[in-house]
């Protein structure tokens, strides 16, 4: 990746394991929590949801998600969380093999699982990390370039 994803939000991730995520189909918002897995080489996260659920069939027509993971605190200096944009794709054939292997290592229950793997592929992340300094944040985002 030639914008590589800032260190800081990479071990917040490393530290949590649900995400919340928004999905929306003509004009019918939904939010769900999933548990994810985040695959830093291709950065996206991996979550297992059935294709019967409401926010599987909204990504199916519409890709664009956003969604955050956050720590729950009430102490304001420690407040920290990581807004997130991306596409959200079922993952077939060729590329559901590593996926599985990433969401496996982090949740080897889930071999017993009868389940649709998902990737959420993220083009804006924001943390929010107080204890860097009060309302300190972090983006990235994926840069476009243009063509001439």
């Amino acid at each position: 990746m030639n914008n590589p994803v800032d260190k800081k939000i990479i071990k917040f991730l490393s530290k949590h394991h649900v995400l919340n995520l928004s999905t929306c189909e003509n004009d019918k918002p939904w939010s769900c929590s999933c548990f994810f897995a985040y695959d830093e080489r291709q950065n996206r996260f991996i979550i297992t949801s059935d294709i019967d659920t409401l926010h599987s069939q909204q990504a199916d027509l519409n890709p664009f998600v956003s969604g955050t993971v956050v720590l729950e605190t009430k102490i304001i200096g420690k407040i920290q969380g990581v807004q997130f944009s991306g596409e959200m794709i079922k993952l077939e054939n060729n590329n559901l093999d590593n996926a599985r292997k990433i969401y496996l290592m982090k949740y080897p229950f889930a071999v017993l699982m009868k389940t649709t793997l998902w990737a959420i592929h993220v083009n804006y992340f924001k943390l929010t990390d107080n204890r860097l300094g009060f309302g300190k944040k972090i983006v990235w985002k994926i840069i476009h370039n243009k063509q001439s």
